[in-house]
């Protein structure tokens, strides 16, 4: 199941998006956290010291061999360069099974805090009037399009902030989207932009509360949010003393049912893999202004099916 977190710029998205996956992880449940944000601090959130590094190469840095692994023998597609981010898989097109040992996961991927972790790489000086930071999210994109993730397996994204996680076609890609918002009018007017958006494309949204100080923010989200809100998130002495490089004891009890409540809700989603393949060849004709369907093969079944030998 794939949950994405998406806010406002200091709601907390990175910090809930750690503690979910670090929750999944502890539990024994497969995980990937890959960091998608033009701010990249998941690391660090999962526990990476300000003296450490991450060494895995980023996502973005090799496109193209992630895009030659994924094409395969997909005769469609006529070569890496030629795919765009949400090509969608064909016959003859690699798909991936969670942590597997494959040209994506396995050079891409380091264990922080337990938890097995991707990132899609700075936006830096040499992007600059070349690309957007969309284009680094390519990469994202493309390994959630191919991947076939079972019951019980989990991919936790976190988005850039704001609506601007709506620009590109990577919002439809998920099972669940976590909003984090904080108990303030700047807060809840993000809700509002995301719930128009997510409506428009039929994707759930689950909010949850961060940053709650009493009952008056509480009632203050349920006022603006109703039902939309899922569960809600106290102010943590324990991530303050994590953020400031003195940690101590457990995450408080109420946060720890926070997380686990999420992990229901995300668990009771149905996967839809042919809403997967729909949405990734609407968002590519929109999103280039190109007809795309020479590369869409329209007897492909997404799904667990796909890895059968028979379909492919």
């Amino acid at each position: 199941m794939r949950a994405a977190f998406v806010g406002k710029g200091g709601s907390g998205k990175t910090t809930l998006s750690a503690l979910f996956s670090r929750e999944l992880a502890h539990s024994g449940a497969p995980v990937v956290a890959i960091d998608g944000d033009i701010n990249q601090h998941l690391a660090h959130a999962l526990g990476l010291g300000d003296d450490e590094t991450f060494a895995a190469p980023p996502l973005s840095a090799r496109l193209g061999e992630i895009k030659a692994h994924l094409r395969g023998s997909n005769p469609r597609i006529t070569s890496p360069e030629a795919m765009i981010k949400t090509t969608p898989p064909g016959r003859g097109s690699r798909l991936l099974r969670l942590l597997g040992d494959d040209p994506v996961h396995t050079p891409h991927l380091q264990r922080v805090g337990g938890v097995p972790l991707m990132v899609t790489g700075e936006f830096d000086e040499s992007d600059l009037g070349v690309a957007c930071y969309h284009f680094k999210l390519g990469a994202v994109e493309l390994y959630l399009n191919h991947l076939v993730d079972g019951p019980g397996e989990y991919v936790v994204v976190d988005m850039t902030a704001g609506a601007d996680a709506f620009a590109s076609g990577l919002f439809t890609r998920f099972d669940m989207t976590f909003l984090v918002a904080e108990p303030t009018r700047k807060g809840v007017s993000v809700y509002r932009q995301y719930r128009d958006h997510a409506e428009e494309f039929g994707i759930p949204v689950a909010v949850i509360g961060n940053k709650v100080t009493g009952e008056d923010d509480l009632l203050f989200l349920k006022e603006h949010v109703g039902d939309d809100l899922l569960t809600y998130v106290r102010h943590s002495s324990w991530v303050r003393a994590q953020e400031q490089g003195r940690p101590h004891g457990d995450l408080e009890p109420h946060n720890i049912h926070a997380l686990r409540r999420m992990r229901t809700a995300l668990d009771a989603r149905t996967k839809n893999w042919t809403s997967f393949q729909e949405h990734a060849v609407a968002w590519a004709d929109r999103a280039t202004g190109t007809d795309l369907s020479a590369q869409i093969d329209p007897d492909f079944r997404h799904g667990p099916t796909a890895l059968e030998p028979s379909a492919h």
